[in-house]
């Protein structure tokens, strides 16, 4: 499967949910199939989506709160698996699009080829651990993830194939910082 049939799957399941997408690729397949104020998208700071996210996640813990990110960036911050599983928050779910490379600075490739992240994840102690590889078992992966109380990981294999002809996320950072915290307020119980 292709990343961006990964995506095509991936993005449109996003209701209510908090987003935090990594840089690169994955911040501009998501800003393009679908943007929205509780998406907060990573420019050019590689491997902190999952940092935020967690922080988010402990924050409100009233709302599910869903990593999107790459394998490069998980491998430059392994250490936050740990600390995602050490603070354990029952609302979040971390999602790896994993295509074995660093797709946008040149398709360089990534060590997730010899180490299975779901199962660091797994030794880290993230409660559910899945693994897809094919693009008509994301959305039942997902659905289960989504019911369950985590930390949950999602893995999902890819093929290099993102499109450099596609957009860049549009807004500014702080348009983005702005939004996503107004956002956040606005769904605060």
């Amino acid at each position: 499967m292709k990343g961006t049939e990964a995506f095509e799957e991936i993005i449109p399941l996003l209701t209510d949910e908090i987003a935090i997408h990594a840089n690169g690729y994955i911040c501009r397949e998501s800003f393009n199939i679908k943007d929205r104020g509780e998406n907060f998208y990573m420019i050019g700071s590689m491997g902190l989506a999952s940092s935020i996210g967690l922080g988010v996640a402990v924050s409100r813990p009233d709302q599910k709160t869903i990593i999107i990110d790459g394998d490069g960036n998980v491998l430059m911050s392994m250490g936050t698996l740990a600390m995602i599983a050490a603070a354990a928050p029952k609302n979040l779910i971390h999602i790896v699009i994993d295509n074995e490379t660093y797709e946008s600075t040149g398709r360089q490739r990534s060590l997730s080829k010899l180490v299975s992240l779901e199962k660091v994840a797994q030794s880290a102690g993230y409660i559910h651990t899945k693994k897809v590889t094919n693009k008509s078992q994301i959305k039942g992966a997902f659905q289960e993830l989504i019911g369950k109380d985590g930390p949950s990981f999602l893995l999902i294999k890819v093929e290099p194939s993102f499109d450099k002809s596609t957009g860049r996320v549009h807004h500014t950072p702080e348009e983005i910082t702005f939004r996503f915290m107004k956002s956040i307020k606005k769904t605060k119980s």
